[in-house]
């Protein structure tokens, strides 16, 4: 049977960086394999189900350049995909489980199910079901409530014995025996429950591998034992990792983790997110960190699954950002950047080619194409200088007062909107000869004078960017 997965979210809110790490795992595993990737609403819960939930995930997913094969809008011979259309067959199952006396009607009330509850912990023993309506003398009850329209939950018979799950990534993992009660496959409202609903859809999709997060683990052993149950063979498992923060703890918000549509209202690029997300638990066969996820082909192997917590770090992703950003056209990355500077600024004003060299000398400092407006500013257009430490210091420095006096003086004369990097160059190598100067006091001094910061870009490509009257103001404030 060919390879065939699923990604099958909840629409009870935007999609989470840890349900498109999810969804990704899979797309990239069928994508090797030649399978099927499908996707599943899972939106039994109708109070917080959402339509514009389902509609928000697909369109994150179709950012991220995710696509699936069957689902709701591409309809296979398994749908349909949505489980709210699909309750009368869970139905149908859970009533096949009571017939062969696997599963029971229970009519606890919360009141007895929390006694139970008290009582297993005082007892210091698991809170399980203690099996009332399990026990053969009250079927009859149980009949002739149903028979009088009484509501019911079904329970499924936990079986007393251990399970066994050879896990892609955890390795062989054992449930003990009694590590769940009886649980409930259906509420008494009607709806079914998680483990029950899931197994059924993957037993009748076809899903032959299920790549999950680590957290969903313990759902195995219920779910190993509807599979036995129904007679259907489950699917090989891969656990991934966990997503924590620097601190090893559980993520929050406050970690900047959040749903893939705020990073695409913050302009991270698709291709950085998806990129950062893959190395989240998986690790490139060439040690690659920078890759585009098209290029990955056959090089997506379960086998390269880590069981390490992933640590999830923010300045980590605004680097990978970055390196995308800069590995754009030319033209795309210019025009991406020029809808995040004001149409009343400076640079708008100015020939291609000195936009052009703005962005090629800058490119390479931003992380985000919002950052380029911010970094022009500073670098190229603020006349003011930056009283750091270090750049006082450059200033006390009595070559540096020499270099002030010899610019301003040379500068005085020119009425030109920039320095030409020819003019520079030989105001520059004027400057070393004139004043006798080198290295350090030389460099830094130059650099302290011209651009008012102690560090940046090459002079040569710096300077003949600014326009000359920032200059001045710059040399003026110095003096």
């Amino acid at each position: 049977m060919s390879v065939r997965v699923r990604f099958a979210p909840s629409p009870t809110g935007h999609l989470h960086i840890g349900g498109a790490r999810t969804a990704l795992y899979n797309y990239l595993y069928a994508k090797a394999q030649g399978g099927t990737f499908v996707f599943r609403v899972e939106d039994t819960d109708l109070e917080r189900s959402k339509k514009e939930y389902e509609v928000s995930q697909l369109e994150d997913l179709r950012w991220l350049g995710i696509d699936y094969d069957e689902g709701p809008e591409k309809p296979g011979e398994y749908g349909p995909y949505r489980q709210s259309e699909r309750t009368h067959i869970y139905e149908e199952y859970a009533k096949k489980l009571v017939d062969d006396g696997l599963a029971y009607y229970d009519f606890c009330t919360d009141e007895e199910l929390e006694a139970m509850k008290e009582r297993a912990m005082k007892e210091g023993r698991p809170p399980h079901y203690e099996g009332k309506w399990r026990n053969s003398e009250y079927f009859e009850e149980a009949a002739n409530k149903l028979a009088a329209g009484e509501k019911g939950a079904i329970r499924f018979k936990a079986p007393k014995k251990s399970y066994v799950v050879n896990d892609e990534v955890r390795g062989r993992v054992v449930f003990p025996e009694n590590m769940v009660g009886d649980f409930v496959i259906i509420r008494s409202n009607g709806l079914p429950v998680y483990n029950f609903c899931c197994v059924i859809d993957d037993m009748l999709m076809k899903i032959t591998y299920v790549i999950r997060g680590e957290e969903h683990l313990n759902n195995s052993v219920r779910q190993l034992m509807i599979y036995e149950a129904l007679g259907g063979t489950p699917p090989a498992f891969a656990h991934v990792s966990l997503l924590i923060n620097k601190d090893r703890q559980k993520l929050s918000k406050r970690d900047g983790v959040t749903s893939v549509t705020k990073y695409k209202e913050e302009s991270y690029l698709p291709e950085a997110l998806i990129n950062y997300l893959c190395l989240l638990g998986w690790s490139h066969p060439d040690e690659k960190e920078i890759f585009a996820i098209d290029d990955i082909g056959l090089a997506f192997d379960a086998k390269r699954f880590a069981k390490s917590a992933a640590i999830y770090d923010l300045e980590k992703l605004k680097w990978v950002n970055g390196m995308h950003l800069r590995a754009l056209p030319n033209d795309e990355l210019k025009s991406k950047i020029e809808e995040f500077i004001a149409k009343d600024h400076f640079y708008f004003s100015q020939s291609d080619t000195w936009k052009d060299s703005a962005i090629e000398l800058l490119k390479n400092q931003i992380e985000f194409f919002s950052d380029f407006q911010p970094r022009l500013d500073s670098d190229l257009l603020n006349g003011e200088v930056n009283r750091s430490e270090k750049l006082e210091d450059v200033l006390s420095w009595d070559t540096t007062k020499k270099i002030i006096n010899f610019l301003k003086d040379k500068l005085a004369g020119i009425d030109d909107s920039f320095i030409s990097k020819e003019k520079f160059q030989e105001i520059f190598k004027s400057l070393k000869t004139e004043l006798e100067l080198k290295g350090k006091p030389l460099f830094m001094g130059t650099r302290v004078c011209l651009t008012g910061q102690d560090h940046g870009p090459e002079l040569g490509d710096l300077v003949p960017l600014i326009p000359l009257k920032i200059i001045k103001e710059r040399i003026n404030h110095l003096s």
